[in-house]
C-alpha cells in the first residue's frame, strides 16, 4: 500500500474569494463540473467514502421538476468537532460549495441540517446566508439556502433519517433503495453531502483536480480535517494529508505512552499499539470521519467500550430489532463478564451477535457497533476479563 508521511495542509481554512469561484463555475456546464469532481478522486468526508462525483452524476441524471442539496452538518459522532469550526470560521465556503453542487445537478434549493447542539451558530449563519442568497440573486442564479435544525438525535446523521427529520417526521432511517439521489427530500432527487466534502468541492473548482490529486494517495485523494482529542498534548483541529500511518500520527500527536487510537469516533475501529506501523489512515486502510481519540496506559479499554455501548444503546432509534436489542445485550454481556457472572468465553458469543447486527441492522448505527466492539475485545480482552 502507498504510504505518505504526515503532512499538514491548508485547503479548508485558507482564504479565497468564494464569489469569484462561483462566477467561474456559473460559466461552465454541469457535466464539466462533475467530470472535474470525478477526476479529483474526492470521496465523501463523512466517513463512508462514496465518490462525490458519482453521487452528483446520479442526481443530475434524474429527471425532476425540483432537486435539492442538503448539507449534513449533524456532527454527532463522539470525538468529532471539526464541522463546528468550519461552520464558525468559513461558512461562506460551505454555501459556495453547495452552489457548485447546485450548478452541477441543476438544483434550485439547498438546506443546511445543523446539529441541535450547534444552534448557537444560527444567528451568525443566517446573517451570512442572507448576504449569500442576495449575491446569487444578483447573478441571476436561481439557488438559495435555508437552515434546518436537528433535535440532538445521533441517528439523524444517517442521510435518510436526516431527511425524515427535515420533513417533520420521527428521525428513523428509510429503506434503501430508493436512494436519496432518486427520491430524497419530499420525494425529489437530493444530493446529501458532508460539510467538509462541500468545502473540498469548492477547493477543487479553485485549484483544479490535478492540484488536489497531489495530496493523499491513489485510493485516498486529498487531505482531511481531523478532530484530535484524548491523551494528547496537541488536541484540536488539524488538516492533514491522507495516507499516513498511525505510527506517524502518534509520533506527532501522542504523549509518548499511546496504547490505542479510536479512529472514526465511537463507531470506528480501535487500533492497538502493535498495529500502529502497518495501519494507514485512509480508504485503503482505516477511513475516518475525522475523529481521532488517543488513549494511554492509564485508560481502561473496558471502560471505553462500556461508554461506547451505553452511547449506542441510548442513541439507537429502536426501529429495527438487531440494533435495538443487540446494543442492550452487548452492554449487558460485557458487564456480566466483568462481574464474573459469565465466563470469558462468552465474549465470543457477543462477537457473533455484533456480526449479526452488522449484517441485519437497517442503518449505519447498528451496522457499525461491531467495529469498536470487536476491535477492543480482540486487542484488549485482558482488560475486560480482569
Amino acid at each position: 500500500m502507498e504510504k505518505k508521511l504526515l503532512k499538514k495542509v491548508d485547503l479548508i481554512f485558507e482564504k479565497c474569494n468564494c464569489l469569484n469561484i462561483i462566477d467561474k463555475v456559473l460559466q461552465r456546464s454541469g457535466d464539466d463540473i462533475i467530470l472535474d469532481i470525478i477526476d479529483s478522486g474526492l470521496k465523501g468526508r463523512g466517513g463512508a467514502g462514496f465518490p462525490t462525483g458519482l453521487k452528483w452524476k446520479f442526481a443530475k441524471n434524474e429527471e425532476a421538476d425540483q432537486k435539492y442539496i442538503v448539507c449534513n452538518a449533524d456532527e454527532g459522532e463522539p470525538g468529532t468537532f471539526k464541522d463546528r469550526e468550519i461552520l464558525d470560521r468559513v461558512p461562506e465556503k460551505i454555501f459556495a460549495g453547495m452552489a457548485v453542487c447546485a450548478k452541477a445537478i441543476e438544483a434550485t434549493k439547498g438546506y443546511i441540517y445543523l446539529r441541535g447542539e450547534y444552534n448557537f451558530l444560527l444567528p451568525a449563519l443566517n446573517e451570512k446566508l442572507t448576504v449569500f442568497n442576495q449575491a446569487m440573486k444578483d447573478r441571476k442564479f436561481e439557488f438559495s439556502i435555508e437552515m434546518r435544525s436537528g433535535s440532538g438525535a445521533y441517528v439523524c446523521g444517517e442521510e435518510t433519517a436526516l431527511l425524515e427529520s427535515m420533513e417533520g417526521k420521527r428521525g428513523e432511517p428509510r429503506n434503501k433503495p430508493p436512494f436519496p439521489v432518486a427520491q430524497g427530500y419530499l420525494g425529489k432527487p437530493t444530493s446529501i453531502n458532508n460539510v467538509e466534502t462541500l468545502v473540498f468541492a469548492l477547493a477543487i473548482m479553485n485549484i483544479g483536480p490535478e492540484k488536489f490529486k497531489e495530496f493523499g494517495t491513489m485510493d485516498s485523494r486529498g487531505s482531511k480535517v481531523f478532530s484530535i482529542s484524548g491523551d494528547t498534548p496537541k488536541g484540536g483541529i488539524y488538516e492533514l494529508e491522507l495516507g499516513m500511518t498511525i505510527e506517524d500520527f502518534v509520533n506527532e500527536f501522542g504523549d509518548g505512552d499511546t496504547k490505542a487510537i479510536q479512529v472514526g469516533g465511537a463507531s470506528g475501529f480501535c487500533v492497538p499499539r502493535k498495529h500502529f506501523k502497518d495501519t494507514i489512515i485512509g480508504f485503503e486502510g482505516i477511513p475516518t470521519g475525522g475523529s481521532m481519540m488517543l488513549f494511554n496506559s492509564s485508560r481502561s479499554m473496558y471502560n471505553v467500550l462500556q461508554d461506547y455501548l451505553e452511547f449506542f444503546e441510548e442513541e439507537s432509534c429502536g426501529q429495527c430489532t438487531p440494533c435495538r436489542v443487540g446494543c442492550q445485550q452487548l452492554l449487558k454481556g460485557i458487564l456480566a463478564v466483568k462481574r464474573g457472572e459469565k465466563p470469558p468465553a462468552y465474549l465470543e458469543e457477543l462477537k457473533k451477535l455484533s456480526q449479526t447486527m452488522k449484517i441485519a441492522s437497517k442503518c449505519g448505527l447498528g451496522q457499525s457497533v461491531a467495529n469498536p466492539f470487536n476491535s477492543i475485545v480482540n486487542n484488549f480482552r485482558e482488560e475486560i476479563i480482569y
